[in-house]
């Protein structure tokens, strides 16, 4: 049987790498295959193109090389990493996918997302996600939890305005797929209420029992 691809969506600072070390440590101890990994990333090749969108140093990257760089990363991360999960019928856990593209590069970039949606087509060669986690915070409040941007990554030194457009682009996506992309409150200070709430969504899609 082949395996389910969850996505975790958010903005910087929303919560996703606190909420994916609960859920790796929950599957574990249940004996679940799961293989947990990251966007743009979780390859060889991916990481080194990780490098080079992020750092801050490349300030004069434009959106278009952007688009096709986090293209690129990602078909080297499916081909190489994700379907070959799949197709032994394991769990995948991505931390960001095709959404944080459509959101950052497409709402927040300004871009036409008909051209977002094409690369991105080429990058994921068809593999979705079955289901989407979006941890639904504001911006603001999720900088000031953090502490602040990381000054050395190019996309958390954007400026606020520019991660507001995120959200929203978040919200609109939200809204056109519902079934797919849910949106679970991580407003709360206690990491295992928003836990829960995962939990609750993963067991009501058939996910984990």
């Amino acid at each position: 049987m082949r395996g389910k691809l969850i996505t975790i969506e958010g903005c910087e600072g929303a919560g996703k790498s606190t909420q994916l070390a609960l859920l790796r440590a929950f599957l574990s101890e249940r004996g679940v295959d799961a293989v947990f990994t990251r966007e743009p990333g979780g390859t060889s090749v991916s990481e080194r193109i990780r490098g080079l969108i992020l750092d801050a140093a490349n300030r004069e990257m434009t959106g278009r090389t952007e688009l096709l760089l986090y293209a690129a990363a990602r078909a080297q991360h499916i081909e190489e990493l994700i379907e070959p999960a799949l197709a032994r019928g394991a769990l995948v856990v991505c931390d960001r996918f095709s959404d944080s593209t459509l959101a950052y590069q497409g709402y927040a970039r300004g871009m036409d997302l008909g051209l977002v949606r094409a690369a991105d087509s080429m990058g994921t060669g068809g593999v979705l996600p079955d289901l989407t986690l979006f941890l639904d915070i504001e911006p603001k409040a999720a900088f000031l939890r953090k502490g602040g941007a990381d000054s050395a990554d190019r996309l958390e030194n954007e400026g606020l305005a520019f991660h507001e457009s995120v959200y929203r682009g978040y919200l609109e996506i939200a809204r056109r797929e519902p079934d797919r992309f849910v949106r679970v409150d991580a407003g709360p200070t206690e990491p295992e209420r928003i836990f829960a709430s995962i939990l609750g969504v993963l067991k009501a899609r058939g996910i984990l029992l």
